[in-house]
């Protein structure tokens, strides 16, 4: 029988008040039920949020080091239970077992941050105009923030987001992907088993589209952080722009690896393997298009077919494999309907292109890994996010031609340059148009200390990773002290001449 999940609402687990529930299967053996879970509605988050009100003065009241103790205790028991965590999430969204350790990882990394940052929350001080007065700043909780995320990176992304929140005093209410459910409360287990009380984080299962958007209406969420597509952030900002609230929002990408006649094919191959099919396509910063020198373009795509024909594709927790499963059946028709496109829109079909099927793949959404050439700039699988194992090729004849393909796309998180140029490394930095810029590097690989997001329809501007997100959970309070005994009057008592 499988295992019944809850939702976790001022520290119980409960049902959800309708009753209803929904299941969750593993995209590489569909027959596989993972478990169930609480299908909510609009009455389970009201429920959430009034516990997290309940408990912000409790949680905001604890000294910030004592909140970041709790938080790197999470980490610790992250670090304990990596490999079992890696598997059950393997078995919720596909990627194969080292991906999935590396994104426990990523939690873990996460985790000792907030605890470092706990002793680093730094304020300024600052000289006053006037004599015998001071002024310095203090940060202060929003108070209850809505977390929203995605499936591919069912531990890593909520990390990102709910330890920044707590460190900064706030409460929670959870929202995860409904493909990743389990892992989501695996993830809420930890924080509650590593001192997290009782109403500061709660868990709220059920589609966005009710759960979602009864986050975003409810007055008593003063910050919303999500990570999804770039037409749910639009419905996102729009929501929550009409209640003032903060909002952070991690979109889309269509990332660009740029190879020039002099780079180190051999490193170049490698990254566009690892940056293509990682995960199977399936990351906001995959590399989801190849941009290639015409000098190198034929003896560049040859080795390339040839490795990439190379790739075992199977189910994640099998060592053999290299490229496991979609997520699920609707996502694996946008794809296979992404290669038709390609191909009415006058691209060639190099190699893959189809579901797979029969024997191992009978029972689960596995697809072979696809590559277009001959794809034009302005072509809708060159411009589009796609979010599968499908690249295109596109060859240009000079530096600046690349530039200018990379930057002709309404996104802007992650690129990659190879070379062995300095000066095509500079001006590539100066002139690609995203948040993140990879230097003999594939487009896929941050790290937790430094600010992940892009340009464009990308994001709202702000950033996960590193100190950037407590920026987002947090009011900056301005304080002034005036100590002179008297009245005095910013900008009229004293004027400060040239």
């Amino acid at each position: 029988m499988a295992k019944k999940f809850r939702n976790f609402i001022n520290g119980k687990w409960v049902d959800a008040e309708s009753g209803e529930t929904f299941e969750n299967r593993n995209p590489a053996n569909w027959s596989e039920l993972i478990g169930t879970f609480p299908k909510s509605g609009k009455e389970d988050v009201e429920h959430a949020v009034e516990a997290a009100v309940k408990q912000r003065d409790v949680w905001a009241n604890l000294p910030v080091p004592e909140r970041g103790q709790i938080l790197g205790r999470a980490g610790d028991i992250m670090v304990e239970r990596k490999e079992e965590l890696a598997k059950l999430m393997t078995k919720e969204m596909g990627k194969v077992l080292k991906e999935t350790k590396g994104d426990v990882q990523e939690g873990v990394d996460t985790a000792y941050y907030a605890f470092g940052e706990a002793r680093r929350l730094y304020g300024i001080t600052s000289p006053s105009e006037l004599p015998n007065k001071t002024a310095y700043t203090i940060t202060k909780p929003i108070g209850t923030a809505g977390i929203i995320t995605p499936w591919n990176f069912p531990m890593a992304i909520p990390s990102w987001k709910i330890f920044p929140a707590l460190l900064m005093g706030n409460t929670v209410v959870f929202k995860p992907a409904s493909d990743t459910p389990a892992t989501a409360t695996k993830f809420v287990e930890i924080l509650t088993e590593a001192g997290v009380p009782k109403g500061v984080v709660n868990l709220v299962h059920g589609p966005g589209r009710v759960v979602g958007e009864a986050i975003l209406e409810h007055p008593d969420i003063g910050v919303i952080s999500f990570t999804g597509s770039s037409a749910v952030g639009r419905r996102i900002a729009e929501v929550a722009g009409k209640h003032l609230k903060r909002v952070s929002l991690e979109l889309g990408g269509k990332n660009p690896q740029i190879v020039m006649h002099d780079a180190d094919t051999n490193i170049a191959i490698e990254g566009v393997l690892w940056g293509a099919f990682g995960t199977t396509g399936q990351r906001c910063t995959a590399t989801s298009r190849l941009i290639i020198h015409k000098d190198i373009y034929d003896e560049f795509m040859d080795i390339l077919v040839k490795r990439t024909k190379e790739l075992k594709v199977g189910d994640g927790l099998l060592k053999s494999s290299d490229v496991g499963p979609v997520i699920n059946e609707s996502q694996l028709k946008i794809v296979l309907n992404y290669v038709e496109i390609g191909k009415q829109e006058g691209a060639k079909l190099l190699i893959g292109g189809n579901q797979l099927t029969g024997g191992k793949y009978n029972n689960g959404f596995f697809m072979e890994p696809t590559i277009f050439t001959e794809v034009e700039p302005g072509m809708r699988i060159e411009q589009e996010e796609i979010f599968g194992p499908v690249l295109s090729v596109i060859k240009v004849s000079s530096f600046d031609e690349a530039i200018e393909v990379a930057n002709d796309v309404e996104y802007g998180l992650s690129s990659s340059i190879y070379t062995n140029n300095i000066i095509y490394a500079m001006k590539a930095i100066d002139k690609l148009e995203d948040g993140i810029t990879y230097i003999n590097a594939p487009t896929i690989g941050a790290e937790c200390h430094l600010p992940f997001g892009g340009f464009k329809n990308t994001g709202n501007g702000h950033r996960e990773g590193g100190k950037w997100p407590y920026e987002v959970f947090g009011e900056i309070k301005t304080v002034y002290i005036d100590y002179s005994g008297r009245l005095q009057k910013a900008q009229i008592d004293i004027e400060i001449t040239k």
